[in-house]
């Protein structure tokens, strides 16, 4: 364990030396530049002054966090539900598949404020922002997957009388794995940003509408300390599938270490 702690440290280390390279040269400019603190405030002013209104910050995240694990685990089982229904019709996906592209091509930008309008400023417009943001990955992620399956497995599974439910749990389901888990990587990044431009059309609390809120009182320093919440929470939901991936499906990150 120690070993894997190690190595990933040692992973880590180039890109915490280019954010501390970044951190340092912002830091750097703001003080010989003598640039007003409304336009670019420096990085101990983004800590210091997120530092002091955490509370608030804090419950604002809260509320971001809440709507994109609703958000996410609905695309989830949507995208599981339409992958497994295409795999078993060739028929539907030749018929969803260009679907499913066609609603990547909608601008988010465009259709959230149309959810605020239609369904009000409650939870379900923001979960169907997050939802049409991060399905497509994963329904797609799970649809090659199932198709990359070994055909050999599946024929012989076939030749010794298998049904095609047992072709599925036993060849296609495991090949599907890997692919989903680096589908749902960035679908959950997806899910964070989804989250907090649907509340910033339209919310009461997330970190999306404390943003505009702060933007239009000129708090530059607490734009920055949200938009490091932000990144923060989507940092963590993303180590986070790592862990969940070790638990359900440790081979598959075997095979990637051997790579």
């Amino acid at each position: 364990m120690s070993g894997r702690l190690v190595s990933a440290m040692r992973r880590a280390l180039p890109a915490l030396a280019v954010v501390v390279l970044l951190v340092a040269a912002w830091q750097i400019y703001v003080e010989i530049s003598g640039i007003r603190p409304q336009v670019l405030p420096s990085p101990g002013r983004v800590l210091s002054q997120g530092w002091d209104n955490r509370e608030i910050i804090s419950g604002h995240a809260w509320s971001t966090l809440q709507v994109t694990l609703v958000g996410f685990t609905v695309s989830l089982v949507l995208a599981w539900i339409l992958a497994v229904v295409v795999d078993f019709s060739p028929w539907l996906s030749r018929a969803l598949v260009p679907l499913f592209v066609v609603s990547q091509t909608l601008p988010i930008i465009a259709i959230a404020p149309l959810m605020i309008i239609w369904f009000g400023f409650g939870l379900l417009p923001k979960v169907l922002v997050i939802a049409l943001a991060t399905f497509f990955p994963m329904t797609i992620g799970l649809i090659e997957g199932f198709a990359a399956a070994d055909r050999e497995a599946g024929a012989l599974l076939r030749s010794m009388g298998s049904t095609r439910w047992q072709e599925f749990r036993y060849v296609r389901l495991p090949s599907a794995i890997p692919r989903f888990f680096t589908a749902l990587r960035i679908g959950i990044t997806y899910a964070v940003v989804g989250a907090v431009f649907s509340e910033y059309v339209g919310a009461t609390s997330g970190l999306g509408i404390y943003m505009s809120t702060q933007k239009n009182s000129f708090r530059t320093d607490l734009v920055l300390a949200a938009v490091l919440v932000t990144a923060l929470i989507s940092v963590t939901l993303y180590l986070l599938t790592f862990a969940i991936e070790r638990i359900v499906a440790p081979w598959a990150m075997n095979e990637r270490s051997r790579t």
